[in-house]
Parts: structure tokens; C-alpha cells; sequence
């Protein structure tokens, strides 16, 4: 007797929890990128909303610094709306989600006047809230037609469970992930390095907390292939495992899985090319990586069609055991050599969210792998 399928839901106008989680995120961004690098706060002794009392223009500004600033804005605009629908919608969620836009953005510009490495400037809070308004039109004019009636949202009430929204957004970043320059390929989550220069910062001597973890300092060349063979393995696995535990019986799994390792993989190659040069976008191709990334295909292979609550488990497992080989080997001095070239310029706040996304991406994997929802809606 065959299993019957799991009933799919009809399609209706109702709140997207995608939206509120990719708004959520979004904002987190937003916050990290425009305070990085959260150092040095002082307070100037200028009221914070000083930057509103001048309404003439930034001595220095740039046309790349304008589109920047509207750009950045037009997603949380457009997500605020989708957020809202369909509860608000037209004229009143364009209002709300402008207002909210002006919210963030002069909160955003307020703070700045505590850092000694941002200066809040009235063009940035006009242009970032402009944004916010451009996106707030765009999403009205689309929600209903996106998240209603699009072949996207079909797919998604097809291929995946019920209660993967959030797991969507959050595979949809791990690409994004990539981005920042990392010692190992899929390497995500490198926390020590940072804490240890917090504490050595606040301490007023070195701290290596990571060299309490580890038994020797100096590592050997084969320790270093092996560890970045784990590293790669490990990463791609539980993050591939995290998004085929939520997919239903009928979904192309194969399909699926080897679609997000090629944008993880794209996002690489483009980041190595653009952040240092053209003929660094294969620097992270090295033995390590290929061995790994070999390893994890085969670990998927045989993984890709277990029961979902096994998926979850392997996921989460894979993942922590990334989390502290990475945290616990030192970055490899060929990586260092190269990072020294990667000049952040005028991408400072672009940098900062993706640094952010590459901090604490396996760390909110592990949050939505460990939700009871898991347990009460299998797919």
C-alpha cells in the first residue's frame, strides 16, 4: 500500500513568514554593516540627531556613495511591505514602511556619532530612507502578485515543508556567506580570532583562546590539508543536509542540492576575483579544498534520500564539528599573505554585513536545525 502524499495548501492571500524572517535578517545587516567595526565608542558631546540640524551637503560625497545608500534601502523597503502583507496593503504600507525606512536610518546615523571610524551625514539618512520609499512602492505594486499568485511561490508550497520559511532565507544567505574572505572554503563561523583580539583589546594583554583548545601551535602541512579537508566536507554537508530535511518526497533533491553548492561556489569565485584580483579567483582551490569538497559530495550521496530527522541530525552534527576544527586551526600563512593585499576602501559597510553573515551564519543554522517544529512537522 503506497503512502499518501502530503497534502499541499491552496494558495491565498495570508502572511509570508519568509518575508518577516528576510526582514529580520535584513535588518541585522543593515545594524552590522552600518556600526562595523564597533570599535572605539566615545561620546563627542554633540547631540546624536546633530547631522539634521545642516541641510546643506556633505563636503565629500560620491555618486558610487549615493546609489550605495538607495540600493542598500530598496530591500528592507520592499520587505517591509511584504512583511505587512496582506493585513496592510497600497497607499497605507507604502506610509508605513517609508516611515519605518526614516526610523532606522536616522537611528542608524545617531549612533554613528559614537564611533570615531563613521561620521553620520544628512545626505545618508535622505538617500537611505529615498530607498526605503523606492522599495516600499516596488513591494506594494508586486506583494500580491509575488506572494499570491508567482510560479516561485507554487514551487515553494511543492518542493518544500511547511515550516521552512525561515530555513529558506537562511539557505539563501549561506551562499551569500561566501563573500567575505575566509582561511578555508565553507569555513563559516571563525569567532575565536575575533573574541581573543576583544579580550587581549580589554585585557591589555595577548589572549589566543584558541590556542587553549588546540594541542600544538605549529601545524604541519598534512595537519593543515586535513583540516581544511574536514573544514570543506563538513561545511558544504550540513548546510546542503539543512535544506533536504525540509524538502518534501517529490522535490528533485539532486537537483536542488547541487543548484545551491554551484551559487556557494559562484559567490566564491567572483569574491576572490573582486575583492583581490582577477587571477586570485581560484585561491581557494587548494588540495585541502578539492579533497573536501570530493568527501562531501560522496557524504551527500549517501545522505540525500535518509528520513529528515536524520538529515537534521547529521546537519547539525557536521556543522559544529566545522565550527571548531576552524576555530581551532590557525589560518593557514599562505591566506594571510593574500588577505594583506585586500584593500576594504569605500566597501567598508558591505564588508561588515558580510563579515557579519560569515560569523554567525553556522551559529543561526544550528538555532533553526534544533527548533521543535522539526519534530511536529515532518515533510
Amino acid at each position: 500500500m503506497t503512502e499518501p502524499a502530503t497534502p499541499i495548501p491552496t494558495v491565498g492571500s495570508q502572511a509570508s513568514p519568509a518575508a518577516r524572517a528576510a526582514l529580520l535578517a535584513y535588518l541585522l545587516l543593515i545594524v552590522y554593516a552600518s556600526w562595523f567595526p564597533f570599535a572605539g565608542w566615545r561620546n563627542s558631546g554633540l547631540p546624536p540627531l546633530t547631522f539634521l540640524e545642516h541641510l546643506d551637503m556633505p563636503r565629500y560625497w560620491t555618486k558610487f556613495d549615493v546609489g550605495i545608500n538607495i540600493l542598500g534601502y530598496i530591500p528592507f523597503g520592499a520587505l517591509l511591505v511584504y512583511s505587512c502583507y496582506p493585513r496592510c496593503r497600497g497607499v497605507v504600507a507604502v506610509l508605513l514602511a517609508s516611515a519605518c525606512g526614516m526610523l532606522v536610518s536616522g537611528a542608524m546615523e545617531a549612533v554613528q556619532s559614537y564611533l570615531p571610524s563613521r561620521v553620520p551625514s544628512n545626505l545618508d539618512f535622505f538617500t537611505n530612507a529615498a530607498g526605503a520609499c523606492v522599495g516600499a512602492v516596488l513591494g506594494a505594486l508586486s506583494a500580491r502578485k509575488l506572494l499570491d499568485h508567482s510560479h516561485l511561490y507554487r514551487l515553494r508550497q511543492r518542493w518544500f515543508a511547511q515550516h521552512a520559511s525561515q530555513g529558506l532565507v537562511l539557505l539563501a544567505l549561506w551562499p551569500l556567506a561566501q563573500i567575505y574572505p575566509q582561511g578555508y572554503l565553507f569555513g563559516l563561523g571563525q569567532l575565536l580570532p575575533i573574541l581573543s583580539e576583544w579580550l587581549s583589546a580589554l585585557a591589555g594583554v595577548d589572549i589566543d583562546l584558541a590556542a587553549y583548545l588546540r594541542p600544538d601551535t605549529v601545524l604541519t602541512v598534512e595537519q593543515y590539508w586535513l583540516s581544511e579537508t574536514i573544514i570543506t566536507a563538513c561545511g558544504m554537508t550540513g548546510a546542503v543536509l539543512a535544506m533536504l530535511c525540509l524538502l518534501r518526497r517529490s522535490a528533485p533533491k539532486a537537483r536542488l542540492a547541487l543548484g545551491l553548492i554551484a551559487a556557494a561556489v559562484l559567490v566564491k569565485t567572483l569574491a576572490s576575483a573582486l575583492l583581490f584580483a582577477p587571477e586570485n579567483a581560484f585561491v581557494w582551490v587548494t588540495p585541502g579544498a578539492q579533497g573536501g569538497f570530493v568527501i562531501g559530495l560522496i557524504m551527500l550521496g549517501g545522505l540525500a534520500f535518509a528520513p529528515a530527522q536524520a538529515q537534521r541530525r547529521v546537519a547539525a552534527a557536521t556543522l559544529l564539528l566545522s565550527l571548531i576544527i576552524v576555530n581551532t586551526t590557525p589560518l593557514n600563512p599562505y591566506f594571510m599573505a593574500t588577505l594583506q593585499s585586500w584593500v576594504q576602501g569605500r566597501f567598508l559597510n558591505f564588508n561588515g554585513a558580510a563579515q557579519f553573515l560569515s560569523l554567525l551564519w553556522p551559529f543561526f543554522a544550528l538555532w533553526f536545525l534544533a527548533l521543535r517544529s522539526h519534530k511536529l512537522n515532518r515533510p
